[in-house]
């Protein structure tokens, strides 16, 4: 094609150019977007409860199934959801920041926590979500350890206004897979999850089998019915980002029941 060259043309030319230009822009940004951990500079409104240390929940991993928190890695920097942000345990392993706000009596200033969704905050419908049914949707709550809720604001508080942020999980070492179950059952609770913390597909493999793919049984506890054992195993999991991570043989052969192994991990 000739482009005009006399000087009425000019305004033309220009406009011509300007709209391919345009349109290359708009075509290549569509066209190369990647997936991206699910986090934000946005902070969102909120509000936080603390429990004892003497809570049974230190000791049982609540409702996302990773049993003792301090020796699964957790410590105290974890947190039960509401129903409203909990997702039917989707959620589990996903890490928030949380800033104390607008009281300054009870708020440390200039101070915010880093915590794993490890548990569940059951709503209370014999309460209002206003008058007491702290949990109840559609209120975004949060239930910390006394000893998170201490590093952003006075114990004295209670129940205090804060705003969070999803953010990446920083773990150390790799991806966590214990193995539980009887027989053909087996049950794989996936913990230490870097990244977007996560976990929303899983498959795995025997050298005897090709990949298969794992139901979610309760907040990251996934399971199959499939003779896994005498041989090893490895895992696919996939993350509420899009990313896909896989370990190759993780579990040795002689692998047993209660076992837990360490595979590839998450960029953080």
């Amino acid at each position: 094609m000739s482009l005009p060259s006399s000087p009425e043309a000019a305004p033309l030319l220009s406009l011509l150019l300007t709209t391919l230009v345009s349109t290359v822009t708009s075509h290549y940004s569509s066209s190369s977007s990647t997936p991206s951990p699910p986090q934000s500079s946005l902070w969102h409104p909120a509000r936080a409860t603390y429990y004892a240390a003497s809570d049974p929940r230190d000791s049982v991993g609540g409702a996302c199934g990773y049993g003792d928190l301090v020796k699964a890695g957790y410590g105290m920097a974890t947190v039960g959801l509401s129903e409203t942000l909990f997702q039917r345990g989707q959620i589990c392993g996903a890490c928030f920041e949380l800033r104390c706000v607008d009281d300054l009596r009870w708020c440390i200033p200039g101070t915010s926590i880093i915590v794993t969704a490890t548990n569940f905050c059951a709503p209370n419908y014999g309460f209002t979500a206003e008058g007491g049914g702290r949990c109840n949707p559609p209120n975004k709550h949060f239930v910390l350890p006394i000893e998170a809720f201490e590093k952003i604001a006075i114990w004295k508080a209670g129940n205090m206004p804060v705003q969070y942020r999803r953010i990446k999980c920083r773990k150390e070492g790799g991806v966590r897979f214990t193995i539980d179950g009887s027989g053909i059952f087996v049950s794989v609770l996936i913990s230490n999850v870097a990244g977007a913390g996560d976990i929303v597909a899983v498959k795995i493999k025997g050298s005897r089998t090709g990949w298969l793919q794992m139901g979610r049984n309760w907040g990251q506890n996934w399971h199959i019915n499939s003779d896994m054992r005498n041989q090893p195993l490895s895992f696919e999991v996939t993350s509420s980002d899009g990313l896909t991570l896989t370990s190759y043989n993780v579990a040795p052969k002689n692998w047993n029941f209660g076992q837990t192994f360490e595979g590839k991990q998450f960029e953080s």
